[in-house]
């Protein structure tokens, strides 16, 4: 069997004090002007920007890059088991490539329209129900990705972080506790049992940018570097 390099995947968010990626309410206007500004210099650093379909139908982003000057223009990568993605997104009527990850079934007719749209559907094996996320970043680096700015909800970021997928983890504290037992975090998913058991990080970077603090981690474990290639 055959293994390739995984491009790098750097998971980035903005969040309050307790944790909250969003209030009760949905808002998620979390992060300083300083910050943001900050963020569109890292979009323009990478190959593509990486969101799942829950925060595509919750928060309609353009993932482009805006606050900065910037020459290369990153692809917008979805994951969407069952090509949920609406025809009338803001970003399709915005500049640059979009890609979604699709699983192995899904209407045919929408898919024949998303192609129609512009948007380029990439079918990938399905794990659970859901798309492989291993075979996904096989076939974006089929297409010469080789940089991933994962701006993920919740359940994304623990998929990608739990299958050791993610490198390096980028969080910007506001001072701001939101509470709320509904409001979203960084990481949802499952969790893990046991302490022992959870995501292993090095701060390696802190800064204040405004009235935030920044923090930077490398991923210890689990990480892999390698993807192995099936087919």
């Amino acid at each position: 069997m055959r293994r390739i390099r995984k491009p790098f995947v750097l998971m980035n968010c903005g969040m309050s004090l307790d944790g909250k990626i969003s209030s009760v309410g949905g808002d998620s206007s979390i992060s300083c002007e300083e910050e943001l500004v900050e963020l569109h210099k890292l979009r323009c650093s990478f190959d593509c920007i990486l969101i799942g379909i829950g925060t595509l139908l919750k928060d309609d982003p353009l993932l482009t890059v805006r606050r900065v000057p910037c020459e290369n223009r990153p692809k917008r990568v979805i994951v969407d088991t069952r090509l949920r993605f609406p025809t009338n997104a803001r970003m399709l009527s915005s500049e640059g490539e979009i890609i979604v990850l699709a699983g192995s079934r899904y209407p045919e007719e929408k898919y024949s329209l998303l192609e129609e749209m512009g948007v380029k559907v990439i079918t990938c094996r399905e794990v659970d129900g859901r798309v492989d996320l291993r075979d996904g970043l096989v076939k974006l680096s089929r297409i010469g990705i080789e940089s991933i700015l994962l701006e993920g909800g919740g359940e994304l970021n623990w998929s990608m972080l739990s299958s050791g997928l993610v490198d390096e983890v980028r969080v910007s504290i506001a001072p701001v506790i939101l509470g709320g037992r509904g409001a979203k975090t960084l990481v949802e998913g499952d969790g893990f049992a046991e302490v022992s058991k959870g995501i292993e990080l090095d701060l390696i970077e802190y800064k204040r940018v405004g009235r935030d603090l920044v923090l930077r981690y490398r991923v210890l474990r689990p990480r892999d570097e390698y993807l192995e290639v099936t087919g």
